[in-house]
């Protein structure tokens, strides 16, 4: 005699009104939506608008139409600053990801010696980008600096008077500062991938090599794409080392997007440009975002395989 199941009951999922949890998840939001409001959209806002003007610090606001705009983007001096915008950001990245990735690594095991080093090795991040700029601009002064100091042919360049050799002292510097903070957001990764998955590659006879590229690589891929992501937002808005540092020399090496809106609407009194200048910043960095993100994936799956 067969026996047959009764039929499945139908559960109705809960509705969530406006005034039960997810009412409340709504209003906690309020205070941080406010303030991203207040010192983010207003202040681009204003900055857009003040790209359609006239003003040279001092004087009334003239509106000028799209005079503004067309003298930046007819500006031959534009593309360089984009190049070596994009030329800063590309090095640095290819340095920081790799080594922070390994850093990473090392300092996520458990170990009282390496939460030592890592207390050491993350100083330079506490530090500032103009105090840094000071130092190894010191440094490497090629009559009084390190170099000569040491008697080492070596190290006795002329680093921040050679084009090539300025740029690399900068993507040096900035990876030297900010390869800590992405450490720190890999080594939290690393050691929120379950320990099961390693103690499963062990029984089938896999090395430290073989998990790590197998295990602990794919499960940092969206950490990966956070951390190029502030990479990326951070070499656009790279300014105060570069201005101590070589102040955009020798001749016009350094001079990055954001040294090029400084000097534009501080140094000769226009503002217009310069703000248009700040809004292909932002929209740069929206766009290199979105990519980051369309590479990284859709960004609603889990990290975590199986999970």
């Amino acid at each position: 005699m067969t026996t047959l199941a009764p039929p499945a009951v139908r559960v109705s999922e809960p509705t969530v009104t406006g005034g039960g949890r997810g009412g409340g998840l709504i209003w906690m939001t309020v205070p941080a939506l406010l303030i991203f409001t207040a010192f983010g959209v207003v202040p681009l806002l204003g900055v857009l608008a003040l790209s359609f003007t006239t003003w040279n610090n001092v004087g009334p606001i003239q509106p000028s139409g799209l005079d503004s705009w067309t003298t930046v983007l007819t500006d031959p001096d534009l593309p360089h600053a984009l190049w070596v915008t994009f030329l800063i950001m590309g090095l640095s990245w290819l340095v920081q990801t790799p080594i922070s990735v390994l850093l990473g690594v090392f300092l996520a095991a458990h170990k009282r010696y390496r939460g030592f080093l890592a207390v050491l090795y993350f100083i330079p991040l506490l530090l500032s980008s103009a105090a840094i700029a000071i130092t190894y601009k010191a440094l490497l002064d090629p009559n009084f600096g390190i170099g000569n100091g040491l008697g080492i042919p070596l190290l006795n360049q002329d680093w921040l008077g050679d084009s090539t050799l300025a740029v690399g002292v900068v993507v040096f510097i900035v990876s030297w500062q900010y390869i800590p903070f992405h450490t720190l957001i890999y080594q939290g990764a690393v050691r929120s991938i379950p320990h099961s998955m390693y103690e499963a590659s062990l029984i089938d006879g896999a090395g430290r090599i073989r998990q790590f590229f197998s295990i602990t690589l794919p499960q940092l891929r969206y950490t990966i794409v956070t951390s190029s992501t502030l990479m990326v937002v951070g070499s656009l808005t790279l300014f105060d080392l570069i201005y101590v540092l070589t102040a955009g020399g020798p001749g016009d090496a350094t001079r990055a997007l954001a040294l090029e809106m400084y000097r534009t609407g501080f140094q000769a009194n226009l503002m217009g440009p310069a703000s248009a200048i700040a809004v292909i910043l932002v929209l740069v960095g929206l766009g290199l975002s979105q990519l980051l993100r369309r590479l990284g994936g859709r960004g609603d799956e889990s990290q975590q395989e199986g999970a």
